[in-house]
């Protein structure tokens, strides 16, 4: 097949490309602009575009697709140039659907923790040897794409994102794949900017959940409420498999899992983890993995990429680098990394860069979300509030959101490097959680700074 990606820079999108690729399509490309590490990957492939811009005249009649990236405008030339020839033009969560419509497709979906389960899931069927495709949002230790697409793979496991599937496509992306297994793992209002009310949100999920196939199988997160409420007020013909956090223990920083075996280390942490794990255990178990096995594989897990990722550490400080930006993922990352680390003190950095995190409305959400923390910062952009087009969000609201009168809050990247850079971490967890880099942070220069 020859395809052609619009914005095949994006980090699903090119991802596409290169597996698409690896299966042996024919592949083209455009974007306005294409950052690491997409550019390079592209390149080693010969998929990168030989200019930047948008091309009308790479769409042509000997296309048999063209896939629409979200960072493309509605109005792309290229775009036009593929409605006015007829082909065929798919979003990314269309296209995948379309090379798995033929497998068993195991959705994982939820407001937090889906990469990280999806990314769980393959872990064990890789230390197993049992071939899947996957399409998975973070770079995994020993995979070389974060998706993959074969004719033979009986199973595809799809993390299941929420959010629109293209510029002229609004319907979540999740809603698309049809899967015969699915994952909820929870529900915390996000996206404020498609989904403008709670309600409107959580609706999103009850059709996902009503979208599996018939008879199909959802194992849900008993332990949320608006999880089993979905889930279970459905009416739609499923099996439903509740899961909830096992118990563990937390020893001279080691957190050990109770398995029929006895206790287990475990080199992840966090209540949040663990209640991921035992989701991920289900989906094992019902694509064909026992127990043991299980256990066995999930023992060497490290964890997803940006998720709780440990960027350095010594005898007396730990630096964790996390994604958390919504208001849950920020209090069950705070959380956990106050419990791992109770002896020491816990320094939570923030950054509020996305649309919803920047939202003068939203912002209350976050309340109590840094409340574990023993030493509280947030950083912010008021350029950013400007691109995004949002109301000037100040300070004061900022301490008002999170209700913690010793917070401290900077809007200057070069203030708020100074003031980590002055920081004593001896017997210290510093954790950044950010979607961002803190207006140019250099994670490296951290990394030599801890020593």
């Amino acid at each position: 097949m020859n395809i052609h990606f619009i914005a095949i820079g994006g980090s699903a999108m090119h991802n596409l490309a290169l597996a698409l690729h690896a299966k042996g399509y024919t592949i083209t490309g455009s974007d306005d602009a294409i950052f690491e590490p997409s550019k390079s990957r592209l390149e080693a492939k010969g998929l990168l575009p030989r200019e930047f811009g948008w091309f009308p005249e790479k769409i042509s009649e000997n296309l048999d697709a063209v896939i629409l990236g979200m960072h493309a405008k509605p109005d792309n030339t290229e775009l036009a140039k593929a409605k006015e020839l007829g082909i065929k033009i798919y979003s990314y969560p269309e296209f995948l659907y379309e090379q798995s419509k033929d497998k068993t497709r195991v959705v994982i979906g939820g407001s937090h923790g889906k990469t990280t389960i999806t990314s769980m899931i393959l872990h064990v069927l890789n230390y197993h040897d049992m071939a899947v495709d996957y399409m998975v949002g973070a770079q995994l230790e020993g995979f070389e794409t974060m998706v993959h697409l074969t004719q033979e793979n009986e199973f595809i496991i799809l993390e299941g994102d929420e959010y629109l599937s293209s510029p002229i496509d609004m319907r979540p992306k999740f809603h698309l794949y049809k899967p015969n297994i699915a994952l909820l793992s929870g529900i915390a209002w996000d996206h404020i900017n498609v989904f403008p009310t709670f309600e409107n949100y959580k609706e999103q999920f009850s059709i996902f959940t009503d979208s599996l196939t018939n008879g199909g199988i959802m194992v849900y997160n008993e332990e949320d409420v608006e999880v089993k409420n979905v889930v279970e007020d459905s009416t739609h013909t499923i099996k439903r498999y509740p899961y909830q956090t096992p118990n563990y223990s937390i020893v001279d920083g080691v957190t050990y899992l109770d398995t029929p075996d006895g206790e287990m280390p475990l080199e992840i942490f966090g209540g949040h983890n663990l209640q991921n794990m035992a989701g991920a255990k289900w989906i094992c178990q019902h694509i064909g993995v026992g127990e043991e096995e299980f256990y066995e594989a999930i023992a060497t897990f490290k964890g997803a990429s940006k998720r709780l990722e440990k960027i350095a550490e010594t005898k007396s400080t730990v630096v964790f680098k996390d994604f958390a930006h919504s208001p849950s993922k920020v209090k069950a990352t705070t959380t956990a990394v106050k419990n791992q680390y109770n002896s020491r003190t816990v320094l939570a950095c923030l950054e509020l860069h996305t649309y919803s995190s920047l939202n003068a409305e939203f912002l209350k959400e976050y309340v109590g979300a840094l409340d574990k923390a023993d030493k509280a910062v947030v950083f912010y952009s008021p350029s950013a509030v400007k691109i995004k087009q949002l109301e000037n969000v100040s300070e004061e609201q900022i301490r008002d959101a999170f209700q913690r009168e010793d917070l401290m809050v900077y809007t200057d990247p070069k203030e708020f490097k100074e003031f980590l850079f002055a920081q004593k971490l001896d017997d210290t967890a510093l954790l950044l959680m950010s979607s961002g880099n803190y207006g140019g942070l250099d994670f490296e220069e951290v990394k030599e700074f801890v020593g």
